[in-house]
């Protein structure tokens, strides 16, 4: 589980993120939408440690910057950063060993394999491609097995094999009761992957759906819907 309680977020006089609070439960898929400037990257941000901000972050229960949350917790950011004298391994195996991760080599290898990084090991972080260095980031926070794993603009720069891998991976995890949130711009990426929307406009969140209570409708519909915007 996931819980944002009266997320705000201020810089200078302007208040980037203001009073949100959202839930997503274990076990669901949650995606996070909005125009560029809405908010959703300075709550992404927020959740995964990397802003201060008012109000409470929990991930299953505990408090979002506690060791504990911590150690149960993956994020795919969207531009990723790698460690230029890191081979592909090394940085699995650094992020292996930080999260004293109990995966198996096993386990590695097929992840390895299934974003087609196995024969690429021993490249370095400062040879990679923009989709590559993204294959990595997503491999590397497969490693810890998380409780909450969020991913932002996780497809961008993906080949369509990666993304359908990706998309698979996201299925599987919920499977597992993983909690997972996206947040993307990419509306027909997650259209066959989401339970719960929640769309943010002006640092707000202006509202949500459930899969489960709006039927056929497509996502893109849904959106502009609430956002009174149209194709």
């Amino acid at each position: 589980m996931l819980e944002i309680q009266n997320l705000t977020k201020v810089y200078g006089k302007v208040k980037a993120v203001d009073n949100v609070s959202f839930l997503v439960p274990g076990g669901q898929v949650g995606i996070l939408l909005g125009p560029n400037g809405a908010g959703k990257s300075t709550i992404i941000k927020s959740i995964a440690g990397l802003l201060r901000h008012d109000g409470q972050v929990r991930i299953c229960g505990l408090p979002g910057r506690s060791m504990e949350a911590k150690k149960i917790f993956a994020y795919v950011p969207e531009i990723p950063a790698m460690f230029e004298a890191l081979t592909v391994r090394e940085h699995v195996e650094y992020i292996r060993k930080a999260y004293n991760s109990q995966v198996s080599d096993d386990e590695i290898e097929f992840i390895l394999k299934r974003f087609e990084l196995w024969d690429k090991q021993d490249k370095l972080g400062n040879e990679l491609s923009k989709g590559m260095m993204q294959k990595v980031s997503i491999c590397c926070a497969l490693a810890i097995k998380p409780k909450v794993i969020m991913l932002d603009e996780p497809m961008v720069g993906l080949d369509p094999q990666a993304i359908k891998e990706l998309k698979e991976v996201i299925t599987e995890l919920k499977g597992f009761g993983v909690t997972v949130l996206i947040s993307t711009h990419m509306l027909e990426m997650v259209e066959g992957l989401w339970d719960i929307m929640f769309v943010m406009q002006k640092g707000h969140i202006i509202g949500s759906y459930r899969k489960e209570d709006v039927g056929n409708k497509e996502l893109e519909d849904l959106f502009f819907e609430m956002t009174g915007g149209g194709k």
